[in-house]
């Protein structure tokens, strides 16, 4: 081919050399590449004879031994010297297209025994694809944790790493001017320049190629000879390595992350900034849940935002687990007892400190130090026993706690009490149907996030709650398995693929969403929870079931357990919070058009202010106590103080007296008597009287409707109020000693200083006898019976007692008649005598039955003697005045009675003052108290403040605090996002 062309070639080199002689110039081919100048050799004729060279003007020189070409201008002939045509440029074009396809068979060999050699070795390495597992996601998520724009820009420019190499630009410029004509060969130029380079990157030129894939067939049958088993144990063993490191590395960053948002948040508490910080995401969410949990869902609004809800078997370390997360030891522990007796809110938040606290409580228990831990345990215990009800083991109720610090992972979750299968003594009897309840009352949330523990080390046969797990998600769409206690299992469990195939879920009859292994102590109570991780990550590190692929590395580890924990949380959250934010919306509406229907002209006042209202009007009735009149007061405690002393001064100090034969006498046995009376009884019952005056008007004040104001609604609330503050209040102890002293006083005065007096005194004593006597005449007629006219007007007649009874009153009434002045007492041979005037009329008589009607008979006879005595006394004044001397007329009787009304009316007026100076302000106090006390007592104001109208306000209420708190946090959380 090259010979073919010598025509072409000439005229290129003419076109090259252009005549240019007499000018000293170099040639552009010594700019070339080395591998270009090893084409560029010395071409001398083969003749007999050595011809000298003539000298020309342009100076060549070879790449091979750089000495000069010798210069000839004329060239010897056989018959002379003649000037000689210079073709050494085609000749040397010739030779570099004939090198090119030698350099181009090189370069194609030399790849392709390369490719060769990659496509044997990439054949002998095993498939990496089953193990991706093996590399932790964190690697894949790298370009997230790592700023891989500042990498790039600490690397060299590509303007540096050029100037390392040679200076291909400049070859190339020496080409410019042969591009248009020689094309070819600056063509081949370029692709010897690339085939150069290609074997320099595969370390050698075609020959050097080979030898590599000799030796490397010698490794691979080196290769082969290790099993596969070790090179699986070596790959797996390197992962490992790589997986801790990479590990490692975020654990320090995220603690470095930890400690700037750390100095961050404190600065903004310190107020450096001067601005007030925002609630948390997650905390603006949980107080939605806190006003949920107290919302009565009367109205069919059913709660289905999410949560994380915490089910387990009882001792499968559910509270663990949560500590773990919560990085606090924060609940109370006990071995094999049931310790979460309620459900326990638990929402985790990002702080600068690592504190927690109760919703309603402002005190916060530093999470660092092993007092406040301490005291944290103790309360949560002591509000769990406190919301169990007598006769309960466990609780609906729910208590709240909110725990902060740095690095935690933002959740809501909600630890349940373990399920039970059998239940102890001690327990209620109801106590495994109430826990089914709750559980199951928590997971039909269509949108609760359901994290079930399991504990791994005992039988999986034994486990309870992965069928009710089952039941409520039977798709696992919403649920994450978590397997306790692995190191326990691993060392227990005899078959460890047992444990593989409950992470594959294919032992349990149920599904999840993820499956996680974790380690969360090793059973001792004081461990912290850092020594807790330290053991769990060496356990993992070492474990075989990470090593022989049972586990995969993204499954075990509490870490790793709440970063995924939290991603569903959140994920559910951002599916289902405005889809709930519209149904509490459409509630809202059905609510207020069923209370503008129903109730158009009153205000929608809920509970608390109903219960203010309420309180303000119980104030006002109990200040009204203090403007009744003190006429009114001591009118009252007369009345009520004779009414419950009237029997006792009758019987007992007047009736026995007025036997006496003299007036000496009758005053000695009064003075006597009430003397005593005084001492023991007339101040406490006094002070009884008092009392329940006070109470009485009170109560009306209370229960009095006041026209169209009354609300029925505040009734149960009142009497609620009014009965607490009576049993509270007590009187004053020092009340009785100094009435007993005046009682005592008025009761020694015998002087009637007017006429006025005495005839109150007559009139007083004639209205005690007359109802004595009404009194007497009701039971006689009891006795006998209906008289005569009775029996004919109505039909009626007189039992066979009652005509005993009625023989023996006319029996006794002609013994009185015949000795008026008998005494009280009928003596023995009476009763006999009686008896036989009976028995000779044909009645029989027993002899109780005649004292007893005597008894009767002699007290009417006897009234109306002293009712006939006071019209005498009525003129006795003056008598009185000189001492009844000179006189048959005694009326110390009248004067016994105006003793008696005096120290009625000096004890009224005693106990009117104690009542409106002290007793009415005391009861104000304690009725302010146990308003305040309701205040604070839902649960009291639910059950006295009750009826359609307040629970229509409640819920009313309830749904637009939680339709302005959902709105609120769907907008920060579309401004985070």
């Amino acid at each position: 081919m090259w010979r073919t062309r010598p025509a072409a070639a000439c005229v290129i080199c003419r076109s090259l050399s252009n005549s240019s002689y007499g000018i000293k110039r170099k040639s552009s081919f010594q700019n070339f590449h080395l591998v270009s100048r090893s084409i560029h050799r010395p071409c001398y004729p083969s003749s007999k004879f050595q011809r000298p060279l003539l000298r020309t003007s342009v100076q060549l020189f070879s790449s091979l031994n750089h000495l000069p070409i010798r210069k000839t201008k004329l060239l010897y002939v056989k018959y002379g010297f003649q000037s000689r045509r210079n073709f050494w440029l085609a000749r040397l074009a010739s030779r570099l297209l004939r090198l090119r396809y030698l350099i181009l068979g090189s370069a194609i060999g030399g790849g392709y025994t390369a490719k060769k050699t990659y496509d044997q070795w990439k054949d002998m390495m095993p498939d990496l694809d089953e193990y991706k597992w093996i590399v932790p996601d964190f690697i894949w998520e790298l370009d997230e944790h790592i700023d891989l724009d500042k990498l790039i820009k600490a690397l060299p420019d590509a303007d540096d790493l050029a100037k390392l190499l040679p200076d291909f630009d400049k070859i190339g410029e020496s080409f410019t001017s042969l591009k248009g004509f020689f094309s070819p060969g600056y063509n081949l130029v370029s692709e010897v320049i690339g085939a150069s380079d290609l074997l320099l990157l595969l370390g050698s030129s075609g020959e050097t190629a080979f030898r590599a894939t000799d030796q490397g067939y010698e490794n691979d049958k080196q290769y082969k000879k290790v099993s596969d088993k070790e090179k699986i144990d070596q790959l797996q063993e390197e992962l490992l390595r790589t997986q801790l490191k990479y590990q490692r590395m975020l654990e320090r960053l995220e603690k470095e992350n930890k400690e700037l948002r750390k100095l961050v948040l404190q600065r903004d508490d310190k107020g450096i900034h001067q601005r007030k910080l925002k609630k948390s995401l997650i905390d603006m969410y949980s107080e939605v849940l806190d006003i949920l949990s107290d919302y009565d869902a009367s109205y069919n609004t059913q709660d289905h935002l999410p949560r994380v809800v915490v089910v387990g078997d009882q001792s499968a370390g559910k509270t663990s687990v949560l500590e773990m997360i919560a990085q606090a030891r924060i609940f109370p522990r006990g071995s094999g007892e049931m310790m979460t007796r309620s459900p326990v809110k638990v929402t985790l938040s990002e702080g600068p400190h690592h504190v927690a606290l109760f919703k309603d409580s402002s005190r916060e228990f530093d999470l660092t130090k092993e007092e406040d831990l301490a005291a944290l345990r103790n309360e949560i215990e002591i509000r769990m026993r406190n919301s169990v009800k007598e006769g309960c083991t466990v609780s609906t109720e729910t208590i709240s706690l909110s725990v902060k610090g740095p690095g935690l992972q933002r959740m809501v979750l909600v630890d349940l009490p373990g399920v039970i299968s059998t239940v102890t003594s001690g327990m209620a009897p109801d106590t495994k149907e109430t826990i089914f309840s709750i559980s199951k009352a928590y997971m039909q949330n269509p949108n609760a996030i359901i994290l079930c523990i399991q504990d791994g080390s005992v039988d999986a046969e034994r486990s309870i709650v992965t069928d009710l797990v089952s039941q409520m998600d039977p798709q696992g769409k919403r649920t994450i398995f978590v397997l306790t206690k692995v190191d326990l299992a691993e060392k227990n469990v005899t078959s460890p693929s047992r444990i593989q195939q409950i992470i594959e879920g294919k032992l349990f009859p149920m599904k999840a969403l993820g499956y996680f292994a974790v380690v969360t102590g090793k059973g001792n109570s004081s461990e912290s929870i850092d020594s807790i991780k330290e053991y769990e990550e060496e356990f993992f590190q070492n474990s075989k079931l990470l090593k022989t692929c049972m586990l995969k590395a993204h499954q075990v580890t509490t870490k790793n357990l709440s970063l995924a924990v939290s991603d569903c949380f959140w994920k559910m959250v951002r599916e289902s919070v405005e889809q709930q934010a519209d149904a509490f919306k459409a509630t809202r509406f059905n609510l207020e058009t069923e209370w503008k229907n129903n109730y158009p002209r009153l205000r929608e006042l809920d509970r608390n202010e109903l219960f203010e209202k309420a309180k303000n009007e119980i104030l006002d009735e109990v200040i009204s106590l203090t403007q009744v009149t003190p006429k009114h007061w001591e009118e009252i405690l007369q009345k009520t103080l004779w009414e419950r002393v009237s029997t006792h001064v009758i019987e007992n100090i007047y009736l026995p007296a007025a036997q006496t034969m003299n007036s000496g006498t009758f005053n000695t046995t009064v003075d006597i008597k009430l003397k005593q009376w005084t001492d023991k009884q007339l101040p406490n019952k006094a002070v009884e009287v008092a009392w329940e005056t006070l109470q009485e008007e009170f109560s009306r004040f209370m229960t009095e409707q006041k026209g169209k104001e009354h609300d029925d609604i505040f009734d149960k609330l009142k009497q609620a109020v009014k009965e607490e503050s009576i049993k509270r209040h007590k009187w004053n102890e020092r009340a009785e000693d100094s009435l007993r002293v005046i009682q005592h006083n008025a009761l020694e005065d015998r002087s009637i200083s007017d006429k006025q007096q005495w005839d109150a005194a007559i009139q007083f004593m004639e209205e005690t006898l007359q109802s004595r006597l009404k009194d007497t005449e009701s039971v006689i007629e009891d006795m006998v019976g209906p008289d005569w006219k009775k029996r004919w007007l109505y039909w009626i007649s007189r039992t066979k007692e009652q005509n005993i009874r009625n023989e023996t009153k006319n029996e006794l009434e002609r013994l009185i008649k015949c000795n008026e002045d008998h005494a009280a007492y009928l003596a023995n041979d009476e009763v006999t005598t009686v008896r036989k005037n009976l028995e000779a009329r044909g009645v029989t008589v027993d002899p109780c039955l005649i004292k007893d009607t005597w008894h009767q008979i002699y007290r009417r006879y006897f009234l109306k003697t002293a009712l006939s005595h006071c019209n005498l006394c009525r003129r006795g004044f003056y008598y009185y005045q000189r001492h009844f001397v000179d006189s048959e007329l005694e009326c110390n009787d009248i004067v016994l009675f105006w003793r008696i009304q005096r120290m009625l009316a000096i004890t009224a007026n005693t106990l009117r003052q104690q009542l409106t100076n002290t007793e009415v302000r005391r009861l104000e106090k304690n009725v302010k108290e146990v308003l305040e006390d309701f205040a604070e007592d839902n649960e009291k104001k639910v059950k006295l403040l009750t009826g359609k109208r307040v629970q229509l306000a409640e819920d009313l209420k309830k749904v637009r605090e939680i339709q302005e708190k959902l709105e609120a946090f769907i907008e920060a959380l579309h401004q985070e996002k």
